[in-house]
């Protein structure tokens, strides 16, 4: 067996610098606890960034998979699987809307949600095709494609990668005054995170979103939120958008939606939305295929079954609580919802991050300044403790 830094030498050598992972292996996982090649232990406080919110292989997710892959695991949309009309009447009965469209990747749902916009825009408020504009955020983050980075404002997302998707407006995050002030004749939706996860764990002023919901019902403009990395219970809601009783007109889901399986995403919407495709007209040769079917039933079954939302919701009050007894004169904020947990420090929290790995717990700093901590739902309050005390030995040491 090769040894972790023989394993990050050859996939430094062989692969494209996209990312830049923290130096350690995952060699086995289960639930919240992870093992290295050298059998060294890990607590994952970053759930691959909510998508493991059932934490690792859960063994009804495991054994629904193991199933299906003696069955049938891919038909293409060339043909019906019968899973698919199941799944749509699970998660539009989860998400309280009437259809649905099965993607694979949080960026191919947060596509389709725009070109959904667009076209009920065109095809419904009457903007004309070619100038449907769509209002976003400050600091978003919705992905990497060439759409998406267009109306990023990370300098990193964007260098190199032009020219630039044209129609959109970003606003300030939580500002709804400038929400309302950029809507024209030709605006036909509004794209936000509920919480910006990649911002920092940015929390929105208390009303925004609810004021945001009340602008385009005004306005005739479709709410869209990205619940990609909120949704699935991660908040204390089964949305976050539920935090304020917000209801979107399109919600876009992915990660955990798979049950950290599979590689799963959607966006669900009302029929007059949702029901303006045509065949041809949109697609993914993956996407709603059986095998990501079987473990998304299941995984909605159990985020159900369990009470999930009250679950992230009572421990990310004890997990905060706890995180507030330590004492660090470069600690600024702790903030978040349910499980989604930031630690904003005064300087880069870099630092920091590596004693944290050092003590085994494993997170990643976001936007140089904040630390995130996302462990899974199923996280025991006695592993909360375990690694409290081993963030307080690495924040206090």
């Amino acid at each position: 067996m090769l040894t972790s830094a023989e394993i990050i030498a050859k996939t430094n050598r062989l692969g494209a610098h996209n990312y830049q992972p923290k130096d350690v292996v995952f060699a086995t996982a289960q639930g919240v606890d992870v093992y290295d090649p050298e059998g060294k232990h890990y607590y994952d406080m970053l759930s691959a960034y909510s998508a493991h919110n059932f934490g690792h292989l859960h063994p009804e997710i495991v054994q629904a998979a193991k199933e299906q892959l003696d069955k049938v695991t891919l038909t293409s949309r060339a043909f019906h699987n019968n899973l698919l009309g199941d799944w749509y009447e699970k998660i539009c009965e989860v998400t309280g809307q009437e259809m649905a469209l099965p993607m694979n990747t949080g960026t191919e749902a947060v596509e389709t949600a725009l070109k959904t916009a667009r076209w009920w825009g065109n095809a419904v408020k009457g903007v004309e095709n070619g100038k449907q504009e769509i209002i976003v955020c400050e600091n978003n983050f919705h992905g990497r494609s060439i759409t998406i980075i267009s109306f990023s404002t990370d300098p990193l997302a964007k260098e190199h990668f032009g020219p630039y998707t044209p129609g959109f407006k970003i606003i300030p995050f939580g500002d709804a005054a400038a929400l309302e002030a950029a809507i024209s004749e030709n605006t036909v939706a509004f794209l936000v995170e509920p919480i910006q996860g990649e911002a920092g764990i940015i929390v929105p002023p208390a009303g925004f979103l609810k004021k945001a919901r009340e602008i385009c019902t005004k306005h005739q403009v479709l709410l869209i939120c990205d619940e990609v990395q909120t949704g699935f219970a991660r908040t204390g809601k089964m949305f976050a958008s539920q935090l304020e009783e917000v209801e979107p007109d399109i919600y876009i889901l992915g990660k955990a939606l798979g049950g950290g399986i599979m590689p799963m995403s959607g966006i669900t919407a009302s029929r007059e939305i949702l029901g303006l495709y045509t065949p041809g007209s949109h697609g993914s040769t993956f996407g709603g295929n059986p095998l990501a079917c079987a473990c998304s039933l299941k995984a909605l079954e159990i985020l159900v079954r369990d009470n999930y939302a009250q679950q992230a919701a009572e421990k990310g009050a004890y997990f905060m609580n706890k995180l507030r007894t330590i004492q660090n004169g470069d600690i600024l904020d702790i903030r978040g919802k349910g499980l989604l947990i930031g630690v904003e420090f005064t300087g880069p929290a870099f630092g920091y991050v590596k004693k944290l790995i050092k003590n085994g717990v494993l997170a990643k700093e976001t936007h140089d300044h904040t630390i995130r901590f996302a462990p899974p739902i199923i996280i025991s309050y006695e592993q909360i403790d375990d690694a409290c005390e081993r963030i307080k030995t690495a924040f206090q040491g």
